[in-house]
């Protein structure tokens, strides 16, 4: 009964000791298997975003209806990765608190991110291939197509700081997704902590770096064949990601690791063997 109603989870203090022991581990994987848990993880996230836009482009679903259902669907990315076991960067920015704590330098931290930010790429663009092969644009007499390309259309038309903002409070919501998801000891305790906090970002139009590798990319590739929008091209895919990227680092690694690490963690560091902090 206890474990049924969650009461067994992890105190917010040991998820913090989770938090930084995992980003030790993450931190320090071979490179290969850093990629191609990352490719993974890209994949994921995308196929949360297929269903995203799947079920948004039904027309006849109201405003809220349509946002709160399409933002449950996407959850399916997380929860991926998360049980499946994968490496997303967005989540990945909790990394700072191992970091912060000296138990990893500054060099394995970036080299994380930007190993990992390039498998998810991968994984995110070669799923929208593989969904444009596949003809699932066709699906409700095209509107499935129309619909993604629309989507992508009004991601890289966003101004700079809209999309900087979007893309902070996003990840805020997905790193204490993967917070929360710690906290727990089975995989219902999991489900249950990604739903709310991811469902909430989407619906709320939030900016996720590494949806937007699947989303742009598609638009891109459908909007070729319709002779669509102008802005559908590489430097609209950049325009939109240089900022949500930052902004999710921001609102990862600063409004969620760091102040986590200065509530649970400060004066608490235990640095590993042959570990020192960094400058």
């Amino acid at each position: 009964m206890a474990t049924l109603f969650g009461v067994d989870a992890y105190s917010p203090q040991e998820i913090a000791e989770r938090v930084e022991d995992v980003g030790v581990t993450k931190a320090r994987l071979p490179v290969l298997s850093t990629f191609t848990l990352a490719v993974l993880a890209g994949g994921f996230i995308g196929l949360g975003a297929l269903y995203f836009t799947l079920v948004t482009s039904d027309a006849t679903l109201g405003f809220a209806l349509s946002r709160t259902l399409g933002g449950l669907c996407f959850s399916l990315g997380l929860i991926l990765v998360v049980v499946a076991g994968a490496e997303l960067f967005t989540g990945n920015n909790l990394l700072v608190m191992a970091w912060a704590a000296g138990r990893i330098t500054g060099w394995e931290l970036l080299r994380n991110w930007a190993l990992v930010l390039l498998g998810n790429a991968t994984g995110a663009v070669g799923l929208a291939v593989l969904v444009v092969l596949a003809g699932q644009a066709s699906l409700n007499d095209g509107e499935v197509g129309r619909h993604a390309v629309r989507l992508a259309a009004l991601k890289v038309t966003l101004p700079f700081w809209t999309a900087f903002f979007r893309g902070v409070l996003c990840n805020v919501l997905v790193c204490l997704a993967v917070w929360l998801a710690m906290a727990g000891r089975s995989v219902t305790d999991k489900l249950l902590a990604v739903l709310f906090p991811i469902s909430a970002f989407v619906a709320a139009g939030f900016e996720h770096s590494v949806a937007n590798l699947y989303l742009i990319p598609l638009g891109m590739l459908l909007d070729t064949r319709e002779g669509g929008l102008p802005a559908l091209g590489f430097t609209g895919l950049l325009r939109n990601l240089i900022p949500v990227t930052l902004g999710n680092i921001v609102g990862g690694a600063g409004m969620v690791a760091l102040v986590y690490t200065l509530v649970y963690r400060r004066g608490a560091h235990r640095p590993l063997p042959g570990s020192s902090r960094p400058p």
